[in-house]
């Protein structure tokens, strides 16, 4: 950059030697500046008096001279010249004085430049750093010791990975070499602070490696740049961490609560906080709240618990001393879950101490196995719904490193209070789902003893894996005549109301069917009657079997058509007048039909939940179920069993009533030879 030119004169003052250097700064050749004296060619007559005497000073004592000089170019200009001289001795005592020059304005130039970089890099607020080719640290400007928080001098002469105190040394010693290699400035890289913990507190930078090189184009190393950006990354971390639990809080929103089942729902609960809040959790409920003993009542210590679910986010023997999901167990007062669930206040034991596992887990046993597990951090947050306490919502921490902090705390407290809303619709739904039950089973008829010429098996299925009561009955009516009704039917909807609907109807039924009244017009007063009921409609089929004619007569109100079996004949579907739903609309005849029913004859009437699938038609259903009762007869008893188990959809949410009614008394006299299409409306 400087051009420097180099001169030699001997003592005369001629010139010895003259560079390619001198010839660029001053315009003459070797050839014309060689053996010619200085001062004549380079000096104009106005300055040549002092430069023979700064001649003499040199080749004297002084030995040198720095300085400007007017030198006259060889175009006639005269340009300032940055002189450095000094006087030189050969081995035989002959001196010379050498003259090292440059271009003043060039020397001005440069020491400017110099000097506004060494004040940049001194001054700057962005941390500077310069690195040498082996990638050891050889400058390193103040900011760079206040942004990183270490003394930069100590650290020159160490690698540059371990001077900087970035998280990913060998990511930002690839970049270095990377630069080195090939040139191109990686700008912006995102860097943090080596630090323990979750990181939060620590400091973050933007950095950017250049690749430096000297005036011939030689790489000489490279330089790294940082600017402090821990503000804007910490807020960053806050935002996304803020984000992250409202994703958990919207998550667990669509996944708790799916089902009225409360042990799917303890399920789900659990399922939504493992493994993004806790390695391990547990559902545990009071028995009381099960049972429906409690209402706003507070739990007293010792309790008794039920755990609903526990759920872990990798293979652990924590696992398996947990409290046996579904069995009920006492918790003493000195547990911390116990005391959860009695003050309904959160209890958190950031770092779990060796004298704290006792108390969280069952038994001693428990205990050395959560420490050999690696527990170190708990929480327990009360389940509250109606300011009622439902439980407790219990989590460890084991293999995730940080301890439950207060943001954990709120989140936790949050989606427990929002799966205890779902815990307690779940409990009092199975109340209710009981008390239905237990009204259906009291209003249905014990199975009676077979009725005059007849035998009968009849099943009540509720609906679903939770046994779902629902309006589906059946009946079986001895008459005073010798003649027995049959009577299933179904009052649309599930529960209490549904149930005691069924039961007015079956009273109805009953009643009416003493009458002597013929299975049509029984449909007629049942149609009335259920107009009568505020939204209620029901389907019935009502039979009449009178063995002795071996003869039936049945009246169909919406309902299936039944499906029968004559001795050597195939089972088919009576083809039958369906009439309309009770309670549908007014003025609908209902139409009995006649039909043989000889001895060995079998009756098959259900609801529609026997059949009914959302992937099937009705057509495609039916025609199953005559494919199931075709071949060898089974035991009636046997054959309720193997429709029930092989028909119903397992996702229905339907309950079932089926009866299925043989004729085994010889008739009177003797009775045609007719099949299913043997029927005689009337």
């Amino acid at each position: 950059m400087l051009g420097v030119a180099a001169v030699v004169l001997d003592a005369d003052g001629r010139i010895r030697l003259w560079s390619p250097q001198a010839h660029e700064l001053f315009g003459w050749s070797a050839e014309e500046a060689l053996g010619r004296p200085a001062a004549k060619m380079l000096v104009a007559e106005d300055h040549a008096g002092l430069a023979l005497d700064l001649f003499a000073q040199v080749m004297a004592g002084g030995g040198s001279w720095a300085g400007v000089f007017p030198i006259r170019h060889k175009d006639g200009s005269t340009r300032l010249v940055e002189f450095r001289n000094m006087r030189l001795q050969d081995q035989d005592g002959a001196r010379y004085a050498l003259g090292i020059a440059a271009d003043d304005s060039v020397v001005r130039g440069i020491e400017r430049n110099l000097a506004l970089s060494a004040q940049l890099v001194a001054q700057s607020p962005t941390g500077v750093a310069v690195a040498d080719t082996d990638l050891k640290l050889v400058l390193a400007n103040q900011a760079l010791e206040r942004i990183t928080g270490r003394p930069a001098q100590s650290c020159l002469g160490r690698p540059a990975v371990e001077a900087l105190p970035f998280e990913d040394g060998e990511d930002i010693e690839s970049a270095m070499r990377r630069v080195l290699a090939d040139g191109a400035p990686l700008l912006n890289l995102a860097a943090t602070e080596r630090t323990a913990g979750d990181g939060k507190d620590a400091r973050a930078w933007r950095v950017s490696y250049f690749r430096l090189e000297d005036s011939i184009g030689r790489v000489i190393g490279v330089a790294v740049t940082l600017i402090d950006v821990t503000e804007q990354y910490r807020a960053d971390l806050r935002s996304a961490e803020a984000r992250r639990r409202l994703a958990l809080i919207a998550d667990a929103s669509t996944r708790i609560g799916t089902t009225l089942d409360l042990e799917q729902t303890a399920r789900e609960l659990a399922d939504s906080v493992v493994p993004d809040l806790a390695d391990i959790a547990a559902v545990d409920v009071l028995d009381t709240v099960i049972q429906a003993r409690s209402t706003h009542r507070a739990p007293t210590a010792p309790a008794l618990f039920r755990a609903l679910a526990v759920k872990t986010a990798y293979p652990t023997s924590a696992a398996d001393v947990a409290d046996p999901v579904g069995e009920i167990t006492r918790y003493e007062a000195d547990r911390l879950v116990t005391r959860c669930a009695t003050t309904g206040r959160t209890v958190h034991l950031a770092h779990v101490r060796a004298e704290d596992l006792p108390h969280i887990a069952r038994d001693e046993e428990a205990a050395t196995v959560l420490a050999g597990a690696g527990v170190h951090s708990y929480l327990a947050v009360p389940l509250i719904a109606r300011g009622e306490v439902l439980g407790a919502l219990d989590l460890k921490r084991a293999r995730n490193p940080l301890p439950f902090n207060e943001d954990d705390i709120l989140l936790a407290e949050e989606l427990a209070a929002r799966a205890a809303v779902c815990i307690d619709n779940a409990r009092w739904y199975q109340t209710q789902l009981q008390a239905a039950t237990t009204l259906q089973r009291h209003l249905l008829p014990r199975t009676p003893p077979d009725a005059p010429g007849l035998t009968v098996a009849c099943r009540y299925q509720p609906a679903g894996a939770m046994g779902h009561a629902g309006g589906d009955w059946f009946d079986i009516i001895p008459l005073t005549d010798g003649t027995t009704a049959l009577v299933v039917g179904d009052v649309m909807g599930s529960g209490i109301k549904a149930a005691a609907t069924m039961g007015q109807l079956r009273t109805a039924t009953r009643t009416l069917a003493r009458l002597g009244l013929h299975p049509a017009e029984i449909l007629h007063h049942l149609d009335l009657l259920t107009r009568e009921l505020e939204e209620t409609i029901a389907t019935c089929v009502y039979a009449l079997c009178d063995p002795d004619a071996a003869t039936c007569h049945i009246a169909l109100a919406g309902h299936p058509p039944p499906a029968l079996i004559l001795p050597g004949k195939d089972p088919a579907l009576l083809d039958l007048p369906t009439g309309a739903p009770l309670g549908a609309a007014e003025d609908v005849p209902f139409t009995t039909t006649a039909f043989d029913f000889p001895s060995g004859s079998r009756l098959f009437l259900y609801t529609d939940g026997l059949l009914e699938t959302r992937r099937h038609s009705l057509d495609v259903r039916m025609d199953a179920l005559l494919h199931q009762l075709t071949g060898l007869p089974m035991p009636l008893e046997a054959t309720c069993d193997h429709l029930l188990a092989t028909l119903p959809d397992p996702e229905s949410h339907d309950d079932i009533a089926l009866l299925i009614a043989e004729a085994t008394a010889p008739p009177r006299a003797p009775a045609p030879d007719s099949g299913a299409s043997a029927i005689r409306p009337s």
